[in-house]
């Protein structure tokens, strides 16, 4: 049992380094040797780092903080992959019933990691394209279909920040239509209202009608407390 607990602490703590892992900073930093958590809407997600540097990076940035939510979710599959070759799973654990408390445990720990991150005195970006990357490894089909949501909100809107609203508040409702264990149920639903505070200072601002929308452009140089039409 003390093996088998000491594995699970270690997935969950690599969960969290992973998430934690501040992409769209260091990306900033070697690109154009800027904080930034000091620039548009201060956070270090794709989307301010699309602002900032451009497409590219942007892209960059999304990729791998969408990776960083697949593998941690890989990791579990493999803890208990590799816990049962080797007879390391007590005969008191279901491995069903354990799995999916695991595997949201896992991308709970990559969430708050990424917003919260060890790395930058816990502070971060606001989780969607981890989310995003934890969803496509629990249920690809789920994952493109509020990945569509997303890409489809902002096709029309323009807004990011909206979209990524809206894909967290349909995602419950396809894990549901999907049959998916009490587990994901919870977690998305969770997942999704911690992404929607995330972005409470957007929805103020989509409120009043002064959220950017892509293409617009965004001051880059403003200071802490003095942000001049901040990005998603």
């Amino acid at each position: 049992m003390n093996i088998w607990l000491s594995l699970c602490g270690i997935i969950l703590t690599s969960a969290y380094i992973l998430g934690s892992i501040p992409t769209g900073y260091t990306a900033a930093k070697l690109l154009k040797g800027i904080d930034i958590r000091e620039v548009g809407s201060g956070s270090t997600g794709a989307t301010n780092v699309l602002r900032t540097l451009g497409k590219g990076p942007g892209a960059f940035v999304l990729l791998v903080d969408c990776l960083k939510g697949v593998i941690s979710i890989f990791l579990v599959y493999w803890l208990f992959e590799f816990a049962s070759r080797e007879n390391l799973i007590p005969q008191t654990i279901n491995l069903g019933d354990w799995q999916p408390w695991m595997v949201i445990l896992a991308g709970a720990f990559a969430i708050i990691g990424h917003s919260k991150s060890i790395f930058l005195g816990f502070s971060g970006g606001k989780s969607v394209a981890t989310s995003l990357g934890i969803l496509l490894a629990m249920d690809w089909q789920v994952g493109l279909a509020t990945f569509a949501v997303f890409a489809t909100v902002v096709a029309i809107s323009r807004i990011v920040s909206l979209g990524s609203i809206c894909g967290a508040i349909a995602v419950p409702i396809f894990i549901v239509l999907r049959h998916q264990p009490l587990a994901y149920i919870l977690f998305v639903v969770v997942g999704g209202l911690y992404v929607i505070i995330r972005h409470s200072s957007n929805v103020q601002r989509l409120i009043a009608g002064t959220e950017p929308k892509l293409g617009q452009n965004v001051a880059v140089t403003e200071t802490r407390g003095e942000t001049t039409n901040p990005a998603s």
